[in-house]
């Protein structure tokens, strides 16, 4: 018999023993963040919050910023789910959320379900702002991006191999990703939410290009 409570504990140790570490600004600490924003919106929104919070917790384990080989990933997560007695519809719907969440560089999924929503909500609210804005540049970095180069072109449309390996640097990304995300909120919650951040990222690029000139 499954304990709810009890796989969420297990999972929440499991994630942070596996990410605590992780270079790249999607370690524990984001994972943490994004859990307990998920259940925040979910709450408000009216979302299942056993699915809300595993989707949260488990979001980034397959993630090719992440990890090598996702389907590899995803298997390893279905397993674990199973290994938990977690219900088969629930466990499809945990792994379903993973897989369309992400940004993508604009390529990703359609979310299906109001849970993805509130997860993806809650995880590009953790892309922006000043937490926001510190990730950026951790990420930038762990792959070798530079800060800033002007000659470089804001890129409008991208493949994900260009997304994800492309010429390009973090304020660019601001460009190529972090400001759009408020107009991608789904729920009125996240919405709400984003629009202090996204306007706390203005004003930070916006100090960073007078002290450009």
């Amino acid at each position: 018999m499954m304990n709810k409570e009890n796989v969420i504990v297990e999972t929440e140790k499991m994630v942070r023993s596996t990410l605590l570490d992780e270079p790249s600004g999607h370690d524990w600490f984001h994972i943490e963040r994004v859990t307990k924003m998920a259940t925040k919106i979910g709450k408000a929104e009216g979302a299942n919050l056993f699915i809300v919070t595993l989707a949260a917790l488990l979001h980034d384990l397959a993630d090719d910023k992440v990890v090598e080989n996702e389907e590899i990933a995803l298997n390893n997560i279905s397993t674990w789910l199973t290994s938990h007695n977690v219900a088969q519809a629930d466990s499809y719907h945990i792994l379903r959320i993973i897989q369309t969440i992400s940004f993508k560089g604009g390529n990703g999924n359609q979310v299906e379900t109001l849970e993805a929503k509130v997860v993806q909500d809650a995880d590009r609210l953790d892309a922006i702002g000043a937490i926001g804005i510190a990730r950026c540049f951790t990420y930038s970095g762990s792959k070798g991006k530079v800060i800033y180069n002007p000659s470089f072109d804001v890129r409008k449309q991208m493949t994900l191999e260009e997304y994800r390996h492309g010429e390009s640097s973090a304020i660019h990304h601001f460009y190529e990703k972090l400001l759009k995300l408020k107009d991608t909120m789904n729920t009125d919650t996240g919405y709400q939410l984003a629009v202090d951040r996204h306007a706390f990222m203005e004003e930070f690029l916006a100090q960073f290009f007078k002290e450009m000139t």
